[in-house]
């Protein structure tokens, strides 16, 4: 069944947050210009910083009686956000995460990613932890987000600077399969607070493809999503390249780039009604600051 989480995602999501983390790291301290603009926001350094703030607070997750929360006095601003509210949120956090030095910066990192696989090693990787907006994310959901950060805003970074950020479907693919369809499965918290698209009453449901994930329908109906096996009944049916579709559900690259590419196809008796599924199915990470040009 869709949504199940296998030995061999486990230990493809764990060998991707080493691989990917030090390979951030890395370039995070190649760079020439750290003040380099990034975003519209953000330098190398705070991009940086930013990936580094979510590395800190995922060690408190991992291992809650042993590490303390980094950021105590957020924690219920954390726990209380909305998608509306994570672009300030992330501003207060930064404000807090004071390092900006490249080469402190990636060793922290590097520090950070040792104790998420080692606290991440004696749990369940299905086990619901508490996220933010208070959602219930899967261990491994945790570990799939922190990876899928360091693929954006690596390649963020790589367009600013010039450097080389390959990356790979299976690695965007945990992303999908582990975080977004395992928060699903539990439970989206605040996330979908004061979303316009909830209040509607038709039910859009549609199927997600792509060679590098489970197939899985998700249903929005009446302001609440769930997740169910591939059916008949689906009113869009999706087929999608992981990298493009992250790229494009970030902000990186526009719908119709990730159209005219060929990397996200639109099928189904009812393929108008994907944008007002999308209009509710808004990532937190929506809300960082968008790349010059993307």
């Amino acid at each position: 069944m869709a949504g199940e989480i296998t030995h061999g995602q486990w230990d493809a999501a764990r060998g991707s947050l080493r691989e990917t983390g030090e390979r951030f790291a890395a370039m995070v301290c190649s760079t020439r210009d750290p003040h380099a603009k990034v975003t519209a926001e953000w330098s190398v350094a705070e991009t940086a910083a930013h990936v580094g703030t979510i590395a800190s607070w995922y060690t408190a997750i991992m291992d809650p009686d042993g590490i303390s929360h980094p950021f105590p006095t957020l924690e219920q601003d954390i726990l209380g956000a909305t998608v509306d509210t994570v672009a300030k949120l992330n501003e207060q956090v930064l404000s807090e995460y004071t390092e900006r030095d490249p080469e402190a910066l990636a060793e922290r990192l590097r520090a950070d990613i040792d104790r998420i696989l080692e606290g991440s090693e004696r749990l369940d990787p299905a086990k619901p932890v508490l996220w933010l907006g208070s959602a219930r994310v899967p261990v491994a959901g945790v570990v799939a987000h922190l990876v899928n950060e360091l693929m954006i805003h690596g390649w963020d970074i790589a367009r600013a600077t010039g450097a080389r950020w390959p990356m790979r479907p299976q690695d965007a693919a945990l992303f999908f399969d582990l975080f977004l369809v395992g928060m699903l499965r539990h439970d989206i918290g605040r996330l979908g607070d004061d979303n316009e698209a909830s209040k509607g009453d038709r039910r859009i449901a549609v199927e997600f493809h792509s060679r590098h994930t489970a197939p899985v329908t998700i249903v929005l109906h009446r302001g609440r999503l769930s997740v169910e096996d591939p059916g008949p009944g689906a009113d869009v049916r999706l087929s999608f390249d992981p990298v493009a579709l992250h790229l494009m559900l970030f902000g990186r690259i526009s719908k119709a780039r990730a159209a005219l590419t060929g990397k996200v196809l639109v099928r189904g008796p009812r393929p108008w009604l994907l944008p007002a599924f999308l209009r509710f199915v808004r990532l937190p990470s929506n809300s960082h600051p968008r790349s010059p040009g993307a």
